[in-house]
């Protein structure tokens, strides 16, 4: 499905949701351009983690701000994986972005009201040339307010915690399943409850609960959605 018209397409929702597996498949298929926004708040935490400016009790957050400046993150198309990598102040950090570490500490981060308006505006630059698939937490409500399709996905804890401590697993991470799900049930509540763009559903955000949808009974129910739209 190629159409001459282009819109711009925002995925939001909980995490361990897979918004950026579905995001990803929609935009090759519709040749549209993937930002990855998730990715992006995950290289601000690696670089706090490794300039030392958070940790299990500590968290300088000033020291972080003064940084946002030096700080560039882009994404390059990798030829042999074919996906977007993520390069944070030219250095490719795609795996080390990943951890379990970093999503420890990633709603902190993300509650930042600078760190927002940072990649916010590097978002919205990127979005204006439409043709987008952005997924992220406040996509719909700050990022792409006027994105001509919103989607919110959703599934229940114990399933996204299954779905992600898998996923660990089969990286080589050796975590418990139930250190995942309190992880992730910890991260709803940062998400939905922080002061500055918390997570939440906006009225024209398409629901999607992907409890029992396979990946492609999913990517089929999102692009007749985009068909609707196009039309």
């Amino acid at each position: 499905m190629r159409s001459q018209k282009k819109i711009n397409i925002a995925i939001d929702g909980h995490s361990s949701t897979g918004k950026s597996t579905v995001a990803k498949a929609l935009a090759k298929k519709l040749g549209y351009i993937y930002i990855d926004t998730g990715a992006m708040y995950r290289a601000v935490t690696l670089y706090a983690l490794e300039k030392k400016y958070i940790g299990k009790n500590f968290f300088d957050k000033q020291k972080l701000i003064s940084d946002l400046d030096q700080l560039e993150i882009s994404f390059e198309y990798n030829p042999e994986t074919q996906k977007s990598e993520t390069f944070l102040n030219g250095q490719n950090v795609e795996k080390k972005i990943r951890s379990m570490e970093i999503s420890q500490y990633v709603s902190q981060i993300a509650e930042i009201p600078e760190v927002r308006r940072k990649l916010v505006k590097l978002q919205q630059e990127i979005a204006r040339k439409k043709g987008v698939v952005m997924d992220g937490r406040d996509i719909g409500s700050v990022v792409m307010p006027d994105a001509e399709l919103k989607i919110f996905m959703t599934a229940s804890p114990e399933i996204r915690a299954r779905r992600r401590h898998k996923e660990l697993l089969e990286k080589g991470q050796a975590v418990s399943y139930d250190d995942v799900l309190q992880n992730i049930i910890e991260r709803d509540q940062i998400d939905s409850s922080r002061k500055d763009s918390p997570l939440f559903r906006v009225p024209d955000a398409k629901l999607l609960d992907n409890s029992n949808l396979q990946p492609d009974e999913q990517l089929h129910l999102i692009l007749n959605w985009v068909e609707e739209k196009l039309k």
